[in-house]
């Protein structure tokens, strides 16, 4: 079975491109979902109420959110510590859902494939382009925030330029091209 990543930058339409594939039969992993379940998995939430305090969780047992972010993003060797507890326990995960499937490729959904270097560990890498424009309005109006909120998540990405370089496949979602077709063709060319 072929693990084939799929990304884009946000807004892009990762998702819906996701579940035209899904309703071809084609299983998706979804990291970020995947990655909120770890927060509440035992052994993770103590090592990160170890780190952080018990503040971070709340009284009926979710993650703060708020709290967190606020560590992380005020402290690189907290993101650090973050990742190392989280990314195994992905992998490990991504690894037993792949052998519960039975299509000839699974998609791995994440919109940092390439900023965490995570290219390497598929076969095909599938990127999700739509210009900037569509892009910020989309997340504008998906989000109910600012532009300036939308433009200071874009910066945190790579260019879709440097992705698209590095895609096997580029699907185009632009509003001019349907974007059905190209999620057949490349179907088709990944049950090959």
């Amino acid at each position: 079975m072929k693990k084939v990543g799929i990304t884009g930058n946000i807004g892009s339409g990762k998702s819906y491109v996701c579940k035209i594939f899904e309703s071809l039969g084609i299983p998706v992993f979804y990291s970020d979902d995947e990655t909120k379940k770890l927060y509440l998995i035992p052994p993770v939430k103590e090592l990160i109420i170890n780190r952080f305090g018990n503040e971070v969780y709340f009284e009926d047992g979710t993650l703060n959110k708020k709290l967190l972010s606020y560590h992380l993003f005020k402290n690189e060797e907290a993101m650090q510590f973050i990742e190392s507890v989280l990314y195994p326990a992905l992998n490990q995960r991504f690894d037993e859902w792949c052998k519960q499937q039975t299509t000839p490729y699974v998609l791995y959904e994440s919109a940092i494939l390439f900023e965490k270097n995570y290219g390497k560990y598929f076969d095909k890498i599938i990127f999700v382009s739509a210009p900037e424009g569509i892009r910020l309005q989309r997340v504008m109006l998906r989000d109910d925030c600012s532009e300036e909120n939308v433009r200071s998540r874009m910066r945190l990405q790579l260019s879709e330029d440097l992705k698209v370089s590095k895609a096997d496949f580029v699907i185009h979602n632009d509003g001019a091209q349907p974007v059905e077709p190209q999620v057949l063709e490349i179907n088709k060319l990944l049950c090959c």
